[in-house]
């Protein structure tokens, strides 16, 4: 059968669109067919069920009148009863369909335009699925494109086959852009929203320089040398931690290339940012050091309960350490994930200086003892009046000038005292009207039960206490202003560490009634399972 013309032009049309917009060509034929069914439904009725067929190949177009078969009609313009429908078709049951043909219809200019509109919303729908299933695999991926305008400092890049926005916070200072541009950005998240999807582009984010590093870099590539961590302060600065995981490889040495030209490559493209290539250590008192480069450290001091770290640095090295703006130790601890605190190393003296003088001073005065005994009991490395009460008596006795009536004494005293503080801390609990209840808690002492009663919520009662969350007894920390700031909590000047703290709250709650045992076992199992699930996998 011979193609006629308006048959062909079809078929050209749909092929034409659906190469402009980069979809499926059946898509297009689907739309022209919806959008002849609703122009058919216009002519025929809104009740009738139109069904509009086109043959892809020849672009034949057929249109029929759905009747679906039924014991007695409701509805006669899309219902037809069994009776009838056997006449047309004997083997016709209930809730089949019959087609009936329908003549060849001429669409008037409202009914032209009426499936235009739908023809355009289909394939604008297509267009936009085809764009977010293409751009949500490339999370992650540095694209390259074309400046397409620019809206309140926000650029818009055409990517060729979609439409990308860098937004002003994620460009690089006083970079800018113009019309024509060319531009490489990383994709960092795509999103469906109402006006179609989304591609959000940064050219701050950091692993943006871990894929140019991986670009200018044949060894990341390849997976010989890996990219641990980094950090950047847009523009200015960045400290990248790298790792080779072949000993005959130095990884800073790669990074940097040839008379500094792959890490030029990469300045370049980041508006001459300063780039500081760290060799990633497992240790991590040795990684913080090598990530406080170019400063010296002279002594460092961890804290790996709450992830802190104290630097000592020489006098003339503090301002080096710390950076502009404090910028060096702040790219230092987003590198390591440690919170650093820099020190000189006089500011270190004084501060021990002032240790001593406080620990000499409690031992005076809770032992009733005299300068040099308490000087001497604070040099000998001791830091409270319980370890003195309960350590073995050998410990002191062993002291120069002490014996073992001297170290029996000592202990007597530290443990009067510790009694006399108890029934003080007790009396004062009750006061506060905290419930002895409290004291079932695994870890709790009566110095903590006083803090909780004396605490802004006032705790007092198991189901108080329940309510807490391990931040509220050990505080956390906060990013406010480009500063780490620590907020306090209610158990801060107690020796309690997170795991603790959220054991405490785990006993009130079972203790509370608010979960059971079975929970518990329940939450430990879980994880667990979808271990081996992976493992299988």
């Amino acid at each position: 059968m011979a193609v006629s013309a308006n048959r062909l032009e079809l078929l050209q049309i749909a092929d034409a669109v659906a190469r402009e917009k980069s979809i499926d060509k059946e898509i297009v034929i689907a739309a022209m067919a919806d959008a002849i069914q609703k122009a058919a439904r216009s002519r025929y009725g809104q009740e009738t069920n139109i069904r509009a067929d086109i043959n892809p190949q020849t672009g034949e177009m057929k249109l029929q009148r759905l009747m679906e078969v039924v014991e007695e009609v409701e509805e006669p313009a899309r219902e037809i009863p069994i009776s009838l429908a056997r006449g047309r078709n004997p083997d016709a049951q209930v809730g089949d369909f019959i087609a009936e043909q329908l003549p060849p219809m001429d669409f008037g200019r409202i009914a032209a335009q009426s499936a235009k509109q739908v023809i355009v919303q289909k394939v604008r729908e297509a267009e936009r699925d085809r764009q977010y299933d293409e751009y949500k695999d490339r999370i992650g991926e540095i694209v390259n494109g074309t400046v397409k305008r620019v809206e309140y400092g926000n650029v818009i890049v055409d990517l060729g086959r979609g439409e990308a926005i860098i937004r002003r916070d994620e460009l690089i200072p006083r970079e800018i852009f113009k019309y024509g541009d060319r531009v490489r950005a990383y994709v960092y998240d795509v999103r469906r929203e109402q006006r179609g999807p989304q591609i959000f582009l940064s050219r701050t984010h950091p692993q943006f320089m871990a894929k140019l590093f991986t670009m200018e870099v044949p060894e990341i590539y390849d997976g010989i040398i890996e990219i641990k961590s980094v950090a950047r302060d847009p523009g200015s600065r960045a400290k990248i931690a790298v790792i080779s995981h072949d000993s005959s490889i130095d990884p800073v040495g790669a990074c940097v290339g040839m008379r500094g030209s792959r890490v030029q490559a990469v300045v370049g493209e980041l508006q001459g940012e300063k780039i500081d290539i760290i060799p990633w250590n497992d240790n991590a008192a040795s990684f913080i050091v090598n990530a406080l480069q170019p400063a010296e450290v002279a002594k460092v001091v961890l804290d790996e309960d709450a992830e802190r770290i104290e630097v000592v640095v020489p006098d003339d090295q503090l301002s080096l350490a710390i950076g502009r703006r404090g910028q060096n130790v702040r790219l230092a601890s987003q590198l390591t994930g440690w919170d650093i605190d820099i020190l000189t190393e006089e500011e270190e003296s004084s501060r021990r200086q002032k240790e001593f003088t406080e620990r000499s001073t409690l031992f005076m005065d809770a032992l009733n003892v005299d300068e040099m005994v308490g000087q001497v009991l604070a040099s000998e490395g001791f830091t409270s009046v319980e370890e003195l009460a309960y350590v073995e008596s050998d410990e002191i006795a062993s002291i120069d000038g002490f014996d073992e009536d001297t170290a029996t004494e000592i202990q007597t005293r530290a443990r009067e005292y510790l009694e006399r503080i108890e029934a003080e801390n007790d009396a004062r609990r009750k006061e506060l009207g905290v419930a002895d209840e409290l004291r079932e808690i695994p870890g709790i002492t009566t110095s903590m039960m006083v803090a909780l009663g004396e605490s802004e919520d006032g705790v007092k009662t198991i189901e108080d206490f329940a309510g807490y969350a391990a931040d509220d007894l050990v505080g956390w920390r906060e990013r406010k202003d480009g500063e780490t700031k620590f907020m306090p909590g209610v158990f801060s000047n107690f020796d309690v560490s997170r795991a603790e703290a959220e054991q405490m709250v785990v006993a009130a709650r079972l203790k509370a009634g608010w979960i059971t045992e079975e929970d518990l076992r329940a939450g430990e199992e879980e994880p667990e399972e979808e271990a081996s699930e992976r493992a299988e996998g």
